[in-house]
């Protein structure tokens, strides 16, 4: 018997033993079949994506969910219309009673589901897939119109707080037609707290003031809508603020539309302490606290910043910082290895080496790794995919590894962009030579698309795919590219890091995820931040100037009654956590004892330690890197109980506080008064002097210990390390 006859015989019987499912009782099935030419791509993946059918939860993820697989969010779609039409012996669609198909009973809940109810049977998207069921299962035509991009109606509003807006999207096709897609499209907030929307593109507002994107996408298209939500009470008259340089009135525009004010400028000792733990990651010493308490010249906050970027302390600082996500890794490397790679990252800084030209030697280092260090990162990261995928996150602040295997669900990233900038790696080798291990770019592996089968060549994101390989080093027009003024990305992504190390948080968070649905809190500000590291030539050092410089950066952590809930727009400093290194250095500073690390010569400092694998239980507590990707959350900054109570209790924290080589030991032991023992331990732990109600509260509590002077300085200090002044910058 045919096959198809057995299909129909099993159709006709399902249908007849199921209750209530007769086609004459359901207006649907009587229903004549649409005249419409449909597209799969066009019609039936956006139904599956506004669903979730196809969803990484759901069908899409590697596995599929009950032997059903989709490709996740539609990236494939030949795969999918095979996955619905011909596996599973076609049971999931059932042409001659297209109403007892798996697809249609299962998402409407005529038969059980484990993902519940998905479509009412009466609903436009219920009938589109029956209608494409009767028409054949059509995958349509190469032809076809496409859509070639989507835009979100309105495309800004101002919004009261828990204000709504509905929003709407229109798909632009191929052949020019425009069609409200918005029934199909995936909506997203890049800001829970400021707004959120639900799965029908309704805003709504939060409650507290700032600016909220709210990300639309369509069949890989992708528009955003921005809301500004100011505070209901407006400051009339706003303040006349003054500027420092460009950045202030790029952030003073924004607070005024927010009804904002921002906070008073910092005081010397705030701005001490912060600007040395910013730029050095070290404390100020009681003597150099002092010293800078006691200047008059009203230029000293820049002097102070051009001293510190001379301290070694500095290359020290970031070379620390960039050894995490350049992947500085003994482990992988070996220990002279990664001790060269790690020192070549650290005379880069020590000598201000443009960024530029510091990101172009990465990127094409050759020859014997003794002679080109930098050629230590290919051997970390070893796979021309993770080299392509780390290096764009690292040095551009783009996301493509997802594209390996999909379409990126909230970018433009395809599966071609991904391979593409693989291929300009699939060079490089290492090979023994008489100068030992060498890095080479001469093998030519060809690079094949995953799902077409068809070779892709190097071509850098954002531009055309190309025809063929450029002869020689394909990397060599990789660094041009990338390190180009006109680059959109390049200098964006490395003040956005800049901004967020030393402002709390950057314009555009996560600081490694820039796209076109991420927006920056404060665009402006950073297109502005980007044109002028391009103007310096790339000069980190005339950066860190700028933007310390700036009063934005000099404004005091204390709120006032209108910024008190604003955590976004830099009207105020904000509490920074201190990376692991640089707590325990500063811990050991404080206490006067220095660390003595496992296999390290003594003297090292926890911010010298290039090698991430020496084993320290405090640096582990606190949230030290291990550096097995380039991601930045890498490094955990968010306090926990753990840490509060190893401050509290730690018995190698009170062995530094009681050592008889330790600060106070010599405190004590000196013969200072009372008033000069307060004014050093305050000097010492936040950089200041104490206030008066702080310095009458320590002297009682040292009359009352007079017997037991130093126990009773011991204790003072302790409490002082115990305050959120000592455990955050601010």
């Amino acid at each position: 018997m045919p096959i198809r006859r057995m299909k129909l015989i099993l159709a006709l019987v399902t249908l007849w033993l199921a209750p209530g499912a007769s086609p004459a009782a359901d207006p649907s099935a009587t229903a004549p079949p649409s005249a419409r030419r449909f597209n799969f791509e066009n019609d039936i993946v956006p139904i599956l994506n506004r669903y979730g059918c196809n969803a990484s939860g759901c069908h899409g993820k590697a596995e599929g969910q009950n032997g059903f697989k989709l490709s996740v969010f539609g990236f494939d779609p030949a795969a999918d219309h095979a996955a619905l039409t011909q596996e599973s012996r076609g049971r999931r669609i059932v042409p001659v009673v297209p109403d007892q198909s798996l697809l249609l009973s299962k998402a409407s809940g005529k038969v059980p589901h484990g993902g519940g109810i998905r479509l009412a049977r009466n609903s436009d998207d219920y009938r589109t897939l029956r209608d494409w069921i009767v028409a054949g299962l059509p995958f349509g035509s190469a032809d076809d119109p496409r859509v070639v991009s989507i835009t979100v109606e309105p495309r800004e509003q101002q919004l009261a707080m828990r204000g709504r807006q509905p929003l709407r999207v229109i798909g632009t096709f191929s052949d020019g037609r425009k069609e409200d897609v918005t029934r199909h499209s995936r909506f997203q907030s890049n800001h829970e707290g400021l707004g959120t929307v639900d799965e029908s593109g309704l805003v709504t507002a939060g409650e507290s003031p700032g600016e909220v994107a709210i990300m639309a996408t369509y069949m890989g298209a992708v528009d955003v809508f921005r809301a500004i939500i100011p505070r209901p009470e407006k400051i009339e008259p706003y303040p006349a603020l003054a500027a420092h340089n460009f950045i202030d009135p790029l952030v003073w525009q924004k607070l005024r539309k927010l009804n904002i004010a921002p906070s008073d400028l910092a005081t010397d000792a705030e701005f001490l302490r912060r600007v040395s733990l910013d730029v050095i990651g070290t404390l100020p010493t009681a003597d150099e606290a002092r010293a800078f308490l006691n200047d008059t010249r009203p230029d000293k906050r820049t002097r102070l910043v051009d001293s510190l970027l001379q301290r070694p302390e500095y290359a020290d600082f970031w070379a620390l910082k960039w050894a995490d996500v350049l992947r500085v890794d003994r482990q992988a490397l070996g220990h002279k290895r990664a001790y060269d790679y790690y020192r070549w990252i650290r005379d880069s800084f020590a000598d201000n080496k443009p960024y530029d030209q510091f990101c172009r030697e990465l990127l094409t280092a050759a020859g014997p790794v003794s002679d080109a260090p930098a050629a230590s990162f290919f051997k970390a990261v070893n796979q021309p995919g993770a080299m392509a995928s780390t290096l764009s996150q690292v040095l551009l602040g783009v996301r493509i590894e997802c594209a390996q295997c999909h379409h990126h669900p909230f970018d433009r990233w395809s599966q071609t962009d991904y391979f593409g900038m693989t291929a300009f790696f699939t060079q490089v080798q290492f090979k023994n030579s008489s100068r030992g291990e060498t890095l080479l770019a001469s093998a030519d592996a060809a690079t094949t698309h995953p799902r077409t089968g068809q070779r892709v060549f190097a071509f850098p994101l954002g531009s055309e795919p190309a025809k063929e390989n450029v002869a020689g080093d394909r990397r060599q027009q990789l660094a041009a590219w990338m390190t180009s003024p006109d680059n959109p990305w390049f200098a964006t992504n490395f003040v956005n890091r800049m901004w967020a190390h030393f402002a709390g948080r950057g314009l555009v968070e996560p600081v490694d995820d820039l796209r076109l649905t991420n927006s920056p809190s404060n665009s402006e500000l950073l297109d502005a931040l980007a044109r002028h590291f391009v103007s310096s030539k790339y000069n980190v050092h005339d950066l860190i100037r700028t933007i310390t410089a700036s009063r934005v950066y000099q404004l005091s952590a204390t709120p006032n009654e209108t910024n008190a809930s604003d955590d976004r727009n830099f009207s105020r400093a904000y509490f920074k956590p201190l990376a692991a290194e640089v707590m325990l250095d500063a811990v050991c500073q404080t206490t006067g004892v220095p660390e003595k690390f496992s296999g390290v010569p003594a003297g090292y400092r926890a911010i010298q330690l290039w090698d991430s694998q020496v084993a320290h239980y405090f640096l582990k507590l606190f949230g030290r890197p291990t550096r097995v990707t380039a991601c930045e959350c890498e490094r955990s900054v968010e306090p926990s109980v753990a840490q509060v109570l190893h401050v509290l209790n730690s018995p190698e924290l009170h062995a530094k506080l009681t050592h008889e080589a330790g600060r106070i030991a010599r405190l004590a032991g000196s013969g200072a008064d009372d008033a000069a023992l307060i004014d050093e331990l305050y000097l010492t732990a936040y950089s200041r002097f104490p206030t008066d109600t702080e310095r009458q509260t320590v002297a009682e509590y040292l009359k009352s210990l007079s017997n037991t002077r130093r126990r009773a300085a011991e204790d003072i200090l302790w409490s002082l390390m115990n305050t959120p002044e000592f455990l955050f910058n601010h």
